[in-house]
C-alpha cells in the first residue's frame, strides 16, 4: 500500500461500529484508533440515550482521551460513528474539531438502527479541508442489537473501493 491509513471510530453499546472498523483496518492493514470520552457515558442505555440527545441538541463536544495515533501522520483517515439522534455521536464531533484533516482523504462510515439521518453529510462537513472518500451506511436491527441488516457484500465492496484508493 502506498498510502498510510488510520481507522478512527467511536462505539458505545453493541460494538456495531467497532465491528466495521475492525474489518476495514484488518483488510486494509490500517492502524486502528478507538475514540473514547474522558468521562464515560452511563452504563444504563436509557440514561445514555437521554444524555446523548441533550448533547446532540446542544452541539456539545465531550472531552475525548488523547489519541494513540496522530491523524496528521496519515494520508487517509476513515472515521466511524453510530447514529445518535440522526447525526454523529458527540465524541466524533469532538474528534473532527480537534484533528487536523486538511489535505487528507476522510472516509466516513456509520452504523444505524434504521434511521441514518444526516450522519454522512454532517461528517463530510465537519472534516474541514479534507476530501471525502467512499462513504458507507450499515444498518443493524432496529431494537439496538447487533444483527447486521445491511448485506456483508456491500461492506466488502466498500472496503474494496478503499483498497483501490490506497493504491
Amino acid at each position: 500500500m502506498s498510502k498510510k491509513m488510520l481507522v478512527a471510530y467511536y462505539s458505545w453499546s453493541c460494538g456495531n461500529t467497532e465491528k466495521i472498523a475492525e474489518q476495514l483496518a484488518e483488510t486494509c492493514g490500517a492502524d486502528l484508533e478507538r475514540i473514547k470520552t474522558s468521562v464515560p457515558y452511563p452504563e444504563d442505555y436509557d440514561e445514555t440515550v437521554a444524555q446523548g440527545q441533550d448533547e446532540v441538541n446542544a452541539g456539545f463536544e465531550p472531552e475525548i482521551c488523547l489519541l494513540e495515533h496522530n491523524p496528521a501522520d496519515y494520508d487517509v483517515v476513515a472515521v466511524g460513528t453510530p447514529t445518535w439522534w440522526y447525526t454523529m455521536a458527540p465524541a466524533v464531533r469532538t474528534f473532527f474539531s480537534t484533528a487536523d484533516l486538511s489535505g487528507k482523504v476522510m472516509v466516513p462510515f456509520m452504523t444505524n438502527g434504521g434511521w441514518p439521518g444526516t450522519v454522512i453529510d454532517d461528517m463530510v462537513e465537519a472534516a474541514a479541508g479534507a476530501t471525502a472518500g467512499p462513504a458507507l451506511e450499515v444498518q443493524f436491527d432496529s431494537t439496538g442489537g447487533d444483527h447486521q441488516e445491511s448485506p456483508q457484500a456491500a461492506v466488502d465492496a466498500w472496503i474494496g473501493q478503499i483498497l483501490a484508493l490506497l493504491g
